[in-house]
This record gives C-alpha cells, structure tokens and sequence, in this order.
C-alpha cells in the first residue's frame, strides 16, 4: 500500500512539475492556462487521493470520515478547478486577448536569415 500512495503523490508532483514548466515556456495567455489547467487538476487529485489512501492504512471511524471529506475535495476540486480556467479564459478572451499564432516564414522571410 506504501507503494501506491508514493507512486500517487510522485506522478501528482510531476504532474505539478510540467504544468509549471508549461506555464514557463508556452508562448501566450490561452496556451498557459491550458497547461495549467489540465495538469493541477489531475495532479490535485492524484496528490489528495494518496493521502486518503494513507489515511486508511490504518482504519478508525476517525481516518474514515477524514477520507470521505477527501474524496469530497477530489470531487469538488474535479469540477470547480475546470470551471474556474474556463471563467478565467473567457474573461481573458472578453478582455480582446488574440492567441498566439506560429509565424509563418513565407511572411517574414528577413527572419530566416
């Protein structure tokens, strides 16, 4: 069971690890917060589900309820963490944010040399 919870919390922080280096190197606004987006909600809950199943390594009704408000918090944070990178999104494409687009070298070929 030790094995599973560190294999867990492990791919969560890498998870963590490429959504940072996501929003270090994409080029615009959209393209980090997709990144960002996808990545913290699969790592949040990779992370959360771990320390629930460490909470059970050794049942009482106290590890119990605790492990049941985790799994609330997968819950929730499944659907609220989504919501809230397409509220931010939206709000950035209201504002007149353009998205990046890969430039072309038939359009500058100056910049090929």
């Amino acid at each position: 069971m030790d094995l599973v919870i560190i294999i867990l919390i492990g791919i969560g922080l890498l998870f963590f690890t490429g959504g940072t280096i996501g929003i270090i190197r994409l080029p615009d606004f959209y393209c980090r917060l997709h990144a960002s987006g996808k990545m913290d909600t699969l790592a949040s809950m990779l992370i959360v589900a771990g320390i629930g199943l460490y909470l059970l390594e050794h049942p009482s009704l106290g590890s119990i309820l605790v492990t049941l408000k985790i799994i609330l918090i997968v819950v929730f944070a499944f659907l609220a963490l989504p919501t809230a990178t397409h509220a931010i999104v939206d709000s950035g494409h209201r504002a007149g944010l353009i998205p990046w687009q890969k430039p072309h070298a038939d359009e500058h070929p100056e910049d090929l040399e």
